[in-house]
């Protein structure tokens, strides 16, 4: 940490008031320097290089989280904001539950924080590919934070996905190509999960 950011207690003091994310977005704090704080690929938080191993103290840093324009993540607070490193995304999705409301598919996910987020047109759900050509799933949670979709979790939606035959605009021979997705649903808004 530098001189110019302040201790974890300064911002633990200004955060103990919010019950759930705090409005970082409204905030326009000067930048005081970075923290030697990391969230690690597998959602595990650690300051000066040792885990957090408190719980509540996790999910009252993961509150005031923001990633800004620059691409960078910071702990923002209404007086200060700090640089942090995030390996891969911020938070893992662990569990997953489908549920019927209305007529319509929800999924909601459990995060390691244990915030829920349920996918919907604001929560997408994405899969991309890695540099190992392995999907990497991912959800929004809020404000262009995402959460990493956990493998065990992945394979539970590609269970309950459903596999759907469109046309990809491409023509081959003067034929349309057919390929198949896999697709699910969530309060009224599809997702790809990838092609079969």
């Amino acid at each position: 940490m530098t001189k110019q950011a302040s201790g974890t207690e300064h911002i633990l003091s200004q955060i103990g008031q919010f019950k759930g994310p705090a409005p970082v977005h409204e905030w326009d704090p000067p930048y005081c320097g970075e923290m030697d704080m990391r969230i690690a690929a597998d959602g595990r938080w650690y300051h000066e290089g040792s885990p957090i191993g408190r719980p509540l103290l996790v999910r009252l840093f993961s509150s005031i989280l923001r990633k800004d324009p620059d691409g960078y993540h910071y702990l923002v607070t209404p007086v200060e904001k700090v640089r942090i490193q995030v390996d891969d995304c911020p938070f893992v999705a662990q569990l997953m539950d489908v549920e019927e409301v209305g007529g319509e598919s929800q999924i909601t996910f459990t995060l390691n924080t244990g915030e829920t987020v349920t996918a919907d047109a604001n929560h997408a759900i994405e899969v991309t590919v890695d540099d190992d050509n392995q999907p990497h799933p991912t959800v929004h949670v809020r404000d262009g934070l995402w959460a990493l979709i956990s493998r065990s979790v992945f394979y539970s939606l590609v269970e309950v996905a459903d596999q759907v035959s469109r046309d990809d605009g491409k023509k081959a021979n003067n034929n349309n190509q057919i390929k198949t997705e896999l697709v699910v649903s969530s309060s009224g808004s599809e997702f790809v999960l990838g092609t079969v």
